[in-house]
């Protein structure tokens, strides 16, 4: 039994990896400066990007909800693992192999989580290699009928179980898998006597995460005798959570950020055919509704931020049948549609096709027409609602008109009420001021706030130096950049502690010598700066930040990681250094001026007659800090023109 891995692997691992592919996988990032990026975290709902990752330190911080740290808390916080197990996901990531103490030495069956994924993995392989086999010709046929080829089959992993009730148990028990490692995984059921293969004579499909890692299955009925459920999925597993998973999202991701677009389908048959037919961004849930974690998935990958231009936000597109389960869904989208910025559309086929079944009827250009004649999610909503009412009678007019008021007044952007309070008054044959006099009513009663004219957003939470006092918990950390006051001074102090912790190569010792002896008028940062001080010589270590880490008190530890992450105003290398430099710089310069203001005040009170050896020192003073300022500023002047 191996036991703890070896400290030189984890930190051999933890350099290796690049922090920003990891993260990637889950987060669409942007450059936000040299060496820094950001994106809207994924461990809190935001609507502007606070999460930044700094691939060359390897961390990163969110200025929104706290959450910091490297590569393997990363992977702890998203995929809910132990530490063992990220860094041995982070290992078989680059191909590493690793040591352990205590133990037998390198080992492949690193942890439970993996035996999990692993059991998955290959019961995808035996399913795909059934598909192959006499007793799946029901499975190809039905894949056949509905145009998907082998390669497409190939392409998505689907796969046949056949109709045994324990060819895959005993398959995975020769693959070396535990009976209690296979229940848990979800791949067998356990029965009155003995467990059993809980997917029997059906065409499988893999429902992957977003790095590809098979964690579960859908299955679709294909036998007369087989009186189960038409989709049968792998019930809730320690690594499968059906509300967290959407089909498709390993294929899609990079083409959602891409594109920033995503369309939502009903079923693993229409991700395939909208994919084959080029709309590469489709996903589909699994066996549940459209629903807030599902959200929580996405927002990141499209970069759904509020406060951005309509014209860069993403859209989301629903399809739904015309059939009133269908209608019922899109009510269910539509209660969700507020927690995106993005836009939100739906997508009806004519003739109430579902994509896939519109693909086969009508071919691959069909598909992508259905796409691109997406209608708005409200006008949808809009219409759908009056569309319930014999809006040719004028009480039937005035039902409508009720009805669809409150869909308008919960549209937060006021500008596009406006045109929808129009649109619908056209829709009625009815006065516009008739019509925002009920969307107005319908505002009120609901209590709904309309100073937030972002498109489908919220109130945003107070920031330091917003006019309301942020009051810290009593179990928060005493230093943080939300605490320090918001003036001209402070944000000097800070920007420059800021360079002296990310740049301590392009700021040198010299001059971090000279700030040593700065005051500032933010006491946390003086503590900050004191580390960085007393590590002068390891400038350019591989280790530097943690041992700032280590130097400062528990309570400052957190303001270290803030400052490391922060990003700084600088496009380019050049830029950076000459950044950097220049407000340590001006840091110094206020102090030496500082200093000069103070010691010319002691000099007009200082009485010429009874204290000329104290007026000659401080003279003397004066004139090594004006020699000092020059030489800034000549260091600063070769440090432009260099």
């Amino acid at each position: 039994m191996a036991g703890r891995i070896a400290r030189n692997d984890i930190d051999e691992v933890r350099s290796r990896v690049n922090i920003a592919d990891v993260v990637g996988d889950y987060v669409t990032l942007k450059s936000a400066g040299v060496g820094s990026l950001k994106g809207l975290c994924p461990f809190h709902d935001e609507r502007s990007p606070s999460f930044h990752v700094r691939p060359q330190v390897g961390r990163y911080h969110c200025f929104g909800c706290g959450e910091d740290g490297d590569v393997f808390d990363f992977v702890i916080k998203q995929d809910h693992t132990t530490f063992q197990e990220a860094v041995e996901r982070m290992a078989a990531k680059i191909g590493f192999t690793l040591h352990y103490e205590e133990g037998d030495g390198p080992r492949t069956d690193y942890n439970a989580r993996a035996r999990l994924i692993a059991a998955n993995e290959a019961a995808q392989q035996f399913y795909v290699a059934q598909l192959t086999t006499a007793a799946a010709e029901p499975a190809r046929q039905f894949l056949g009928e509905r145009g998907f080829d082998p390669a497409a089959a190939q392409h998505f992993g689907v796969g046949f179980a056949p109709k045994s009730y324990d060819a895959l148990r005993d398959h995975l028990r020769g693959r070396g898998f535990t009976l209690d490692e296979i229940v848990s995984a979800g791949l067998v059921s356990q029965g009155d006597r003995s467990p059993y293969d809980r997917f029997r004579g059906r065409l499988m499909w893999p429902i992957r995460d977003v790095t590809g890692a098979t964690i579960g299955f859908g299955a679709r009925r294909l036998l007369e005798d087989d009186k189960g459920p038409k989709y049968l999925n792998t019930p809730e597993t320690p690594i499968y959570h059906k509300s967290q998973v959407l089909y498709g999202l390993d294929l899609a991701r990079r083409d959602i950020s891409k594109q920033k677009q995503v369309v939502i389908v009903e079923g693993y048959t229409d991700v395939m055919a909208c994919h084959l037919a080029g709309i590469t961004t489709a996903v589909a849930t699994c066996g549940t509704s459209f629903g807030v974690d599902h959200i929580k998935v996405l927002r990141p990958m499209l970069g759904d931020s509020a406060g951005r231009d309509l014209s860069q936000l993403g859209n989301i597109v629903f399809t739904f049948d015309p059939d009133e389960a269908g209608q019922r869904a899109a009510s269910r989208a539509f209660a969700e549609e507020s927690r995106f910025a993005s836009q939100t559309y739906v997508a009806v086929a004519p003739g109430g096709l579902d994509p896939c079944d519109l693909r086969l009827a009508r071919g691959d250009a069909a598909v992508t027409r259905l796409i691109e004649t997406k209608r708005p999610m409200f006008e949808f909503i809009i219409r759908r609602r009056l569309a319930a009412h014999d809006i040719e009678t004028a009480e039937g007019r005035v039902a409508g008109l009720r009805d669809a008021a409150p869909v308008v007044a919960g549209i937060r952007d006021r500008t596009l009420a406006t045109a929808y309070t129009r649109e619908t008054a056209k829709w009625l044959g009815l006065d516009i001021p008739e019509v925002r006099r009920a969307v107005d009513s319908a505002r009120q009663r609901a209590g709904s706030s309309t100073t937030d004219h972002r498109p489908g957003g919220t109130a945003p939470a107070p920031h330091a130096g917003s006019g309301t006092e942020a009051v810290a918990a009593p179990d928060e950390p005493v230093a943080g950049l939300r605490l320090l006051p918001n003036d001209p001074i402070t944000r000097m102090e800070r920007d420059a502690v800021m360079a002296m912790v990310q740049q301590p190569g392009h700021v040198g010792a010299p001059l971090l010598g000279l700030a040593a002896a700065a005051t500032f008028s933010a006491p946390m940062l003086s503590v900050v700066r004191d580390a960085v001080v007393a590590n002068v010589d390891a400038i350019g270590a591989g280790d530097w930040l943690e041992r700032l880490l280590q130097d400062v008190p528990g309570p400052f530890r957190g303001l270290v990681q803030e400052l490391a992450l922060a990003p700084i105003p600088a496009r380019t290398d050049e830029d950076l250094a000459l950044y950097a430099r220049s407000i340590v710089v001006a840091l110094v310069e206020r102090d030496l001026l500082a200093r000069k203001a103070s010691l010319l005040g002691q000099l007009q009170r200082a009485d010429p007659n009874e204290q000329a050896d104290r007026r000659a020192e401080i003279q003397r003073q004066l004139v090594d800090i004006d020699a000092q300022r020059m030489r800034l500023r000549a260091d600063a002047e070769a440090a432009a023109s260099s």
